[in-house]
C-alpha cells in the first residue's frame, strides 16, 4: 500500500490541477475553432446557392439575345454588349466559386454582375421601341424567367451576406479573435449587387 506524504500529495494535487487546466483550455480552443469552421462553412454554403441562381441567370441570356436578334437588326452593339457582359460575369462567377468570401473575388463578381445588369437594362430599354418583340411569346417568357431568377439571386445574396456577417462577428470578437488570425480565418467580404429593378434606360439625345 502506497502512503503519500505531505509533499507527494501536494505534487499529485498540483499535477491533477494542471492536467485539468490543460484539458479545459484544449476543449475551449477546440470549441472556438469548431465554431469558426461552422461559421465559415455557413457562408460558403450560402454562396453555393448564389452560384446556382447566377448559373441559371447566365443560361437564360443566350436565348434572350437570340430571340431579340431577329428584331433588333440595327442594335448589334447592344446585343454584343450583353453577350460580352455575360462572358465577364461567368468568369467572375467561376473565380468567386473557387474562393467564396475573398474580397477581390467578391468585388470582381459584383462588378461583373452589375455590368451585366446594366447591359440587360439597355437591351430591354431598346426593345421598348419594337412592339413586335415585346409581344413575342418567347421574349415575354424569358423576361419573366429572368426576373424570377434575379429575385432568387437577391434572396440568396441576402442569405450569404447574413452568414458572412455572422462569421465576421465571430472572428472579430473575443474570444474568436484570439484564434482567427493564427488559424487562418480571414475576413469574408459581402456581395453587393445592384437591384435589377433599378435598371436605368439609356439616355437618348435628339
Amino acid at each position: 500500500m502506497i502512503r503519500w506524504h505531505g509533499e507527494g500529495m501536494e505534487f499529485l494535487i498540483g499535477l491533477i490541477c494542471l492536467v485539468i487546466i490543460v484539458v479545459v483550455i484544449a476543449v475551449w480552443v477546440a470549441s472556438l475553432y469548431n465554431g469558426l469552421v461552422r461559421a465559415r462553412n455557413g457562408y460558403q454554403n450560402a454562396f453555393a446557392q448564389i452560384d446556382v441562381q447566377l448559373t441559371r441567370r447566365h443560361d437564360l441570356i443566350p436565348n434572350l439575345v437570340e430571340t431579340a436578334k431577329g428584331y433588333l437588326k440595327h442594335e448589334r452593339e447592344t446585343l454584343e454588349a450583353v453577350t460580352a457582359a455575360r462572358t465577364a460575369a461567368m468568369t467572375a462567377q467561376a473565380n468567386a466559386a473557387r474562393n467564396p468570401g475573398d474580397p477581390a473575388a467578391m468585388q470582381g463578381l459584383a462588378g461583373a454582375e452589375n455590368g451585366l445588369t446594366q447591359a440587360l437594362g439597355r437591351l430591354f430599354a431598346v426593345s421598348e421601341a419594337y412592339p413586335d418583340l415585346k409581344a413575342n411569346q418567347n421574349m415575354m417568357q424569358l423576361s419573366e424567367e429572368l426576373t424570377s431568377t434575379e429575385n432568387r439571386v437577391a434572396f440568396a445574396r441576402q442569405g450569404y451576406n447574413d452568414a458572412v456577417l455572422a462569421y465576421n462577428n465571430k472572428r472579430e470578437t473575443f474570444p474568436g479573435s484570439v484564434l482567427a488570425g493564427p488559424f487562418g480565418f480571414h475576413k469574408a467580404a459581402l456581395l453587393e449587387i445592384d437591384d435589377p429593378g433599378k435598371r436605368e434606360a439609356p439616355r437618348v439625345q435628339f
